[in-house]
Parts: structure tokens; sequence; C-alpha cells
């Protein structure tokens, strides 16, 4: 109890449900009509041992953009329900991740002060026909719902793809170490986040 959370956010231009489970024992589950984004959050989940199920659908043929920020906005609340509802938590959680010649790290303080440090340089603009620049979308939207501070650095790479996988890969790593349960004096020496 307390470790899984459902969300569900529709508006004019999206359709989007998400359940988290902090436990690991759900298979991911990612539907969102944009197959690159469905791969970066299967990656997130497999390597965070997050259940995480995802139904999204929207105005694609318009522009990915509303879909790809709203995603995060509602992963984002999930986890800001699962901190609100669950307890105290680990509050920090750091990975870094190599993939081939990339190398990715990603940075949590579940701190109540939403903040994004996002500078990737990524090679390429597009993996496929997937802009890169919509990740930083993404990463807004989950930080400013889940009022975190996260940062997220490429620190090199060759390949776009590479460095964007190890970096939600990491992401997925870090979540499970930040969320984890922990003792409420454990959270912040002022008492309480």
């Amino acid at each position: 109890m307390g470790r899984t959370a459902t969300i569900n956010r529709t508006t004019k231009e999206t359709d989007i449900t998400i359940t988290v489970t902090l436990d690991g024992t759900t298979e991911p589950e990612v539907s969102t009509g944009l197959p690159f984004l469905d791969h970066m959050l299967t990656a997130l989940a497999f390597h965070g041992r997050i259940g995480l199920v995802v139904s999204a659908s929207g105005d694609v043929t318009v522009d990915p953009h509303h879909l790809v920020e709203d995603t995060g906005i509602v992963l984002g609340s999930c986890l800001d329900q699962i901190f609100r509802d669950g307890g105290p938590v680990n509050r920090f959680g750091h990975a870094v991740i190599p993939m081939d010649e990339a190398l990715s790290e990603a940075t949590i303080d579940v701190c109540g002060r939403p903040t994004l440090h996002y500078h990737p340089e990524f090679p390429q603009d597009y993996s496929g026909e997937f802009p890169m620049w919509l990740f930083r979308e993404f990463f807004f939207g989950l930080t400013a719902s889940a009022k975190i501070a996260l940062h997220l650095d490429c620190r090199h790479g060759e390949n776009a793809h590479h460095m964007i996988e190890a970096l939600f890969k990491a992401l997925g790593k870090a979540i499970s170490i930040a969320y984890a349960p922990a003792t409420e004096h454990g959270m912040s020496t002022k008492g309480s986040i």
C-alpha cells in the first residue's frame, strides 16, 4: 500500500493513464503511439525494476509535443502520489549507465522543489523520426509534477539513441533508489521536506 499510484489526465489534446508500482513485480506495458518513447519508458521501467503501465493517445498527427510532455506530467504525478501516500523515502537517487560509447547520469532529490538540470548535447537531432529536443519537455513535465530536483547529464557519446537510452536507464535506477522506503528522520535535517 502506498507504493502504487494510478493517474489519468485527459485534455482536448491527450488522454493518458499511467500506473506506477515501485515493488518491481509488474512487467512494463507501454503504449503511447510513439514507438521510440515506448522504447525509452520500457527501458526506464525494466532497469529501475518499476512496474509501469502506460496507455496514452493524443494529437500526434499535429505534433507529438503534447503527448510527450503530458506523459512526463502524469508519470511525475504518480511519483508524487507515491511519496505523499507511502511515507518517507530515501530521498536521493543516483545512477551512471553506459551504453556502448555513451555514458549518461541521473541524480534525483525528492525535495519538493522542482528543478531540472538537462543539458545533453546530442550529435543527431533525431533518432529515427523522433525529435530529440522533445525529451526536455518530457523531463520538465516529470520534474514539475513530481516536485523533485532532477539532474540529467549525458557525459559523452556519439549516437543520440545510445545517449538517451542510457539516460532513461539511469533515471529508472535513480528513481528506484530515491523512492525506496526510509525513516521519517532520515529525509532532512530540518525534520521535514
